[in-house]
């Protein structure tokens, strides 16, 4: 296969991380962490150039134009998730047809290991796509609105998600595009794509492949850039 372009929506806020700016342009190791993501994804061989959707307003990104000796384009993405996805996917160069595979990574999410995006594109491209992710392997709890348990659900076949996520671009922005129309805010790619009748491929991946969501999670994920690769 072809070394595929990834989308990395990079509008949000990330109110839940604090800080004074949005959390993908606060400092790990003193850089932002939005640097530490694209790096190790430009790094990667199977990665042609990188797409990043930000917000219109946006003050911190660094204006370059390439990184790690790949292309990188930039694009204004919209208040939701998957409007910034939508916004990278059209962004992306005429040179990527309807046909091809796509990626889309969070870019909270700087510890990914190459590993398994080699796995991801190797598995997830001899069919319709996939996402890489881990088996629930913690007890899961029902709770009431004070935080009660309330009931103990069946783990057997629940996975969490991760990115990156790969798709077809057409099928992808066609998916998108649609859940767009039915009002419906999806969560991630794989849940547009499975709104149309696919079924994407759960690779399992590297559980430290960690989302920086809280405060806390800029420590941990210092220490994991410093022990994944």
């Amino acid at each position: 296969m072809d070394a595929l372009w990834c989308v990395l929506p990079a509008a949000g806020k990330g109110v839940r991380a604090g800080g004074d700016r949005p959390k993908q342009y606060q400092p790990i190791a003193g850089r932002p962490m939005l640097d530490h993501t694209l790096e190790r994804l430009a790094a990667h061989p199977s990665i042609a150039g990188l797409v990043v959707a930000i917000a219109a307003d946006d003050r911190h990104f660094a204006a370059v134009d390439r990184i790690g000796g790949k292309p990188l384009l930039v694009t204004v993405g919209g208040g939701e998730r998957s409007d910034s996805v939508l916004a990278g996917l059209l962004a992306l160069p005429p040179s990527v047809r309807d046909e091809d595979f796509v990626l889309v990574h969070d870019a909270a999410r700087p510890c990914v290991r190459a590993v398994d995006i080699a796995r991801l594109i190797e598995r997830a491209g001899q069919g319709e796509g996939g996402l890489l992710g881990a088996p629930l392997r913690d007890t899961l709890k029902r709770a009431d609105a004070g935080c009660h348990s309330i009931d103990t659900e069946p783990r057997e076949g629940r996975w969490r998600a991760f990115t990156p996520q790969m798709f077809r671009r057409g099928a992808l922005i066609r998916a998108l595009r649609l859940a767009a129309e039915a009002g419906i805010v999806v969560s991630d790619e794989a849940m547009a794509m499975e709104r149309q009748g696919v079924t994407p491929l759960l690779v399992e991946g590297s559980e430290d492949n960690i989302k920086v969501t809280t405060p806390a999670d800029f420590a941990l994920a210092e220490f994991l850039l410093e022990k994944t690769r």
